[in-house]
């Protein structure tokens, strides 16, 4: 097992890497496990996988009640139990649940293939009551409810990619038809991939803007460092190693030191120093508030998304 900026890192259930933060253990209070109502997973890519496989890493799912549907033979052979199909999914998710209702379907599809899962349904889950967690972007629980049923029970979730090594951050936020309780499973669920907030569903495109398309904002600074370093004169190979721990362990730093971002740039910004020099450049060019207004016109866009969908 490796230790390294903050977290350990462990193989997952169904292989690669799972980071743990370091603080955290295991059962322990207020921790996610305690096994979540059986579900099913409607589509088997990447992201529900990561759920997946951290959901049982964490005890969170028991892979005896959860059942994924996929077309695709090889991303069935990833899960313990899955189906062709999203009717043989619901089929076998009500063999499987407690009592009728109670088993929770998590839509982990791309958004425009919500219409033809509907059609696929054909209100098979109208009259159910069953809550449903969506992690499609930019789209409204609401076209959820009207897609599916009237009568469901709809929880939108935002994850971010990183909730593929266990330090994701997500946004959960009722929806239509949804109560505390079923808000309280998808917390749950997670939690076990990472940190998760509750949000009013107006704030989703806002928190997409900022989370759901953060990485790809840090990817992009490393991109730029590591060109500089070349430039400078690195080999590739080493400027992308110098860059890859530097922002490691930046945030690293970040997460344990406890301090806001701005104290710690000002802690290692000397008047008249060579990181000085560098921000002094970012500044003049505006930087800040370029990085403000993307974000602007990454939530606008999500905005736009949910109404053209």
């Amino acid at each position: 097992m490796l230790a390294l900026a903050g977290v350990e890192i462990e193989p997952g259930p169904s292989g690669g890497e799972y980071c743990r933060p370091m603080s955290e253990k295991r059962g322990s209070k207020g921790g996610a496990r305690g096994s979540t109502p059986a579900l099913a997973i409607i589509g088997g890519g990447n992201m529900a996988r990561a759920i997946y496989d951290g959901g049982v890493r964490r005890g969170v799912l028991d892979p005896e009640r959860v059942v994924v549907a996929d077309p695709d033979p090889a991303k069935r052979e990833r899960f313990a139990h899955a189906a062709p199909t999203a009717m043989e999914a619901i089929e076998r998710l009500e063999g499987i649940e407690q009592a009728a209702g109670r088993g929770v379907v998590l839509l982990a599809i791309k958004p425009q293939a919500l219409a033809g899962l509907g059609e696929e349904l054909g209100g098979r889950l109208s009259d159910s009551g069953r809550a449903v967690l969506s992690i499609l972007a930019g789209t409204p629980s609401g076209k959820v409810h009207r897609t599916l049923g009237p009568g469901l029970r709809v929880v939108r979730v935002m994850p971010n990619t990183p909730v593929s090594i266990g330090l994701g951050m997500s946004a959960v936020a009722v929806g239509d038809g949804a109560k505390e309780e079923d808000a309280a499973v998808a917390e749950k669920l997670f939690s076990a991939i990472g940190e998760v907030v509750r949000i009013g569903e107006q704030q989703m495109d806002a928190f997409t803007a900022v989370a759901g398309s953060g990485p790809a904002y840090v990817f992009y600074l490393a991109e730029a460092m590591a060109a500089a370093a070349a430039r400078m004169g690195f080999d590739p190979e080493t400027a992308e190693q110098i860059v890859r721990q530097t922002v490691a362990g930046a945030s690293g730093l970040m997460e344990q030191s406890g301090q806001e971002p701005g104290a710690l740039r000002r802690a290692v910004t000397s008047p008249g120093g060579t990181t000085a020099a560098a921000i002094g450049v970012m500044e003049e060019s505006g930087m800040f508030e370029t990085v403000v207004e993307a974000l602007r016109a990454a939530k606008a866009r999500g905005a736009e998304l949910a109404r053209e969908g």
